[in-house]
């Protein structure tokens, strides 16, 4: 039960409660993920996304329907899994409030936002992603079977269509040298990995 209620509060908070805050600032739900450019790897990115959150959700529930493995039975791994969880919601919210009014799910190709590089961002360009991408990862030692812990690696694979494919070229296109300059300086999920070289942006 314990994986679920995280569940339910990831839901709640990092995407409930901001996009009612963003609806109460803008009069926009801010949802853009289905009116993003129609490339294939927005597409996949968007499905495997959803795919790597379904999948860790049916293991949850799995892993109450089912007896405990004695394996895998350890308390101090659960509330690990929480604490992590919990601190991937919390770096979740920092990182969508800091955003203000830029905050989207998704990306439209005829808005234009501000550029973010304060706060969280300005260690890693995707810490909305990197949070996600560690609740998944803990509730995979609150819940440990196959399917939770296969979540954040189908979830890993849609951020990283998604960013490449749809999020970056679009930065790159929106901000040009303020985007190329920043994506030199921080990593993309993980801070100092994944940076992107002022020559390899130009040639992109």
């Amino acid at each position: 039960m314990l994986a679920l209620t995280l569940h339910a509060l990831f839901l709640a908070l990092a995407f409930g409660l901001r996009t009612i805050v963003h609806f109460a600032q803008t009069g926009s739900m801010g949802l853009r993920a289905f009116s993003q450019e129609r490339t294939a790897a927005g597409r996949l990115g968007v499905l495997l996304l959803v795919a790597g959150g379904t999948v860790s959700i049916i293991g949850s529930v799995g892993r109450v329907a089912t007896p405990k493995s004695e394996a895998f039975d350890f308390r101090w791994l659960r509330w690990s899994g929480a604490a992590i969880a919990c601190g991937a919601i919390a770096m979740i919210l920092v990182a969508q409030f800091t955003m203000g009014r830029s905050w989207r799910i998704g990306v439209d190709p005829e808005e234009k936002t501000e550029l973010v590089t304060g706060g969280l961002f300005a260690c890693v360009r995707n810490p909305i992603f990197s949070g996600m991408l560690a609740f998944w990862c803990g509730i995979a030692l609150v819940a440990p079977n196959v399917l939770t812990i296969a979540a954040p690696f189908v979830a890993w694979l849609g951020v990283e269509l998604q960013v490449r494919g749809v999020e970056e070229p679009y930065l790159l296109r929106v901000h040009g040298e303020a985007y190329r300059a920043y994506a030199a300086r921080t990593g993309r999920l993980l801070p100092g990995i994944g940076k992107i070289s002022l020559l390899a942006s130009k040639r992109a």
